[in-house]
């Protein structure tokens, strides 16, 4: 039997209880062929049934590219761990896997993206498992949730506090994969894999072997399928003799709600006038400030929300390449995309294997970050994971938790309320209508990253909002900067319900952040 098959022949070798990798980034990268013939087999059969997989980063999403959904079936799917899970505006239905999570249906961890890479590595390597100090003092550390979602996998602790070296670590014990199910554009009839119209590698060949090192199934989802041989030796990225079988899918998506876009997989450039700078408004106000904190030459990670417009800041600029963007799917440099195509990046000058961009991420190697933030606490703790009312907002906290534990300085963005109206002019800021809730709460609903920690390790944490930029301090939120128009009391005092304090010496912040006009950032 050669390798290349059906979708429905390569998931019938997968056997009831198997633990299943897959390999995904949302719509990027997802095998979402083979998951649909998966749960098709389990509509038909029954079979298999009692699985637990893991996603490192999140398979789909909810705008056409099912990934996880295709098998969230209650006995199908028994077991979940995921850096993240489709998510969406509140429009939209709510994916089948968090109705499967929030009922209790399936016991669910969110484990953050770079120790679920960690993981496949050490198994991989027989080593005895992860040990970090990554997720220290957050949701992930088994004095507060342990990475559990749900009371079903509370009851099934997945990870230990362990002392070692006079120091606090945390164990993720072994768990080791039967079956990886990857995807890739090209294989040969030998099953070696190329990934030329793909945006990210991910971390399809640590999947594989760790999957190979212990025996199990390898399958791989492609576009094309080409002649053994006529593939070249150094485009290959997962070599033949790890994948077991093949499926061919022509229709692959390269990434949500995109066919194909040559520009996301570097095959070519764009024009940097190509790009559209962000629209002038509140959100562009709290990114030009963010954008503040730069410096030429510098290497920045970048996350979802406002913080993914302080590239459009630098475009507007003329200096599009004055820093190095570097993304946890794996693009270096370019320009990194919005919306549906976030994760993705145009003009990239690299592209990194997701495990090897993470080992840089969790060892603080570059300059700074710049993330979003759902609420903050006096504490200075930030929440980006978890939404109790409306859980499929978030998508949990993907690569959050590793960029933020041992980062330099981390730049959090976000709007001080929710839903407030404004009066924008270019003299200053007023607040015609105060938001229906304050993201600047008592006590975080999840504990994403550790202000209490930050403090203790020396971190630079500053919160950028439209209003005020703020630190934590040992007595609470500050803010040391206060947009011109605001009035600190009404607008930042009292809107924060008493949990920010404006400093006897705040000054205002710069006035050509309002400006419709290009502002003039010099890195």
């Amino acid at each position: 039997m050669g390798k290349i098959v059906s979708a429905a022949d390569a998931v019938a070798r997968i056997k009831d209880g198997a633990v299943v990798t897959v390999s995904s980034s949302s719509g990027l990268g997802c095998p979402d062929a083979v998951l649909k013939a998966l749960g098709a087999r389990f509509d038909a059969e029954g079979h298999p049934k009692g699985l637990t997989t893991l996603h490192p980063i999140a398979a789909g999403d909810m705008y056409g590219i099912k990934g996880i959904d295709h098998i969230a079936k209650d006995g199908l799917l028994s077991t979940i761990l995921a850096g993240s899970y489709p998510s969406g505006p509140s429009s939209l239905p709510m994916p089948e896997i968090w109705k499967m999570l929030t009922e209790n249906r399936v016991a669910a961890y969110n484990v953050p993206s770079g120790i679920l890479f960690d993981m496949h590595r050490d198994v991989a390597a027989r080593r005895p498992g992860v040990l970090t100090q990554v997720g220290l003092d957050t949701f992930v550390d088994p004095i507060r949730q342990g990475c559990a979602m749900n009371d079903a996998a509370a009851a099934r602790p997945i990870v230990h506090r362990q002392e070692l070296g006079g120091q606090t670590w945390l164990h993720f014990p072994n768990l080791v994969p039967d079956v990886a199910i990857i995807r890739a554009t090209t294989a040969d009839t030998r099953g070696n894999l190329t990934y030329e119209h793909e945006g990210a590698y991910l971390g399809g060949l640590e999947q594989a072997i760790a999957v190979r090192n212990h025996g199990g199934l390898v399958i791989a989802q492609v576009k094309r399928v080409t002649a053994a041989g006529s593939l070249r030796a150094h485009d290959v990225r997962v070599p033949g003799h790890l994948v077991d079988l093949v499926v061919e899918a022509p229709d692959q998506m390269q990434t949500t709600e995109t066919l194909y876009d040559p520009a996301i997989s570097g095959e070519i450039a764009r024009p940097w006038d190509s790009f559209t700078p962000a629209p002038h408004g509140i959100e562009k106000i709290v990114a030009r400030r963010a954008a503040m904190e730069l410096r030429q030459g510098q290497t920045a990670n970048l996350g979802f929300g406002i913080s993914a417009l302080v590239p459009r800041i630098l475009l507007e600029a003329g200096q599009p390449q004055a820093v190095t963007w570097a993304i946890e799917q794996g693009a270096t440099g370019g320009m990194p995309l919005l919306d549906f195509a976030f994760g993705c990046a145009s003009n990239a000058e690299a592209y990194m294997p997701s495990p090897q961009q993470f080992t840089y991420f969790q060892g603080g190697g570059f300059d700074l970050s710049f993330l979003s933030f759902l609420e903050i606490d006096a504490a200075g703790n930030v929440n980006v994971s978890k939404l109790g009312k409306k859980p499929y907002l978030t998508a949990g906290c993907g690569g959050f938790v590793d960029i933020t534990a041992h980062a330099k300085k981390i730049v959090f963005s976000g709007l001080f309320e929710a839903g407030a109206e404004f009066e924008l002019s270019q003299h200053g800021l007023r607040v015609t209508r105060q938001g229906r809730f304050t993201k600047i709460v008592e006590a975080v609903e999840h504990v994403t990253f550790s202000g209490t920690r930050a403090r203790e390790t020396g971190q630079d944490v500053l919160y950028v909002t439209e209003r005020c930029v703020m630190r934590a301090t040992e007595d609470g939120l500050e803010a040391f900067e206060v947009m011109p128009g605001i009035d600190p009391r009404r607008d930042i005092v009292e809107a924060s319900g008493g949990r920010v304090r404006v400093a006897d010496n705040a000054r205002p912040m710069c006035k050509a952040l309002l400006a419709e006009a290009a502002m003039g950032l010099d890195l």
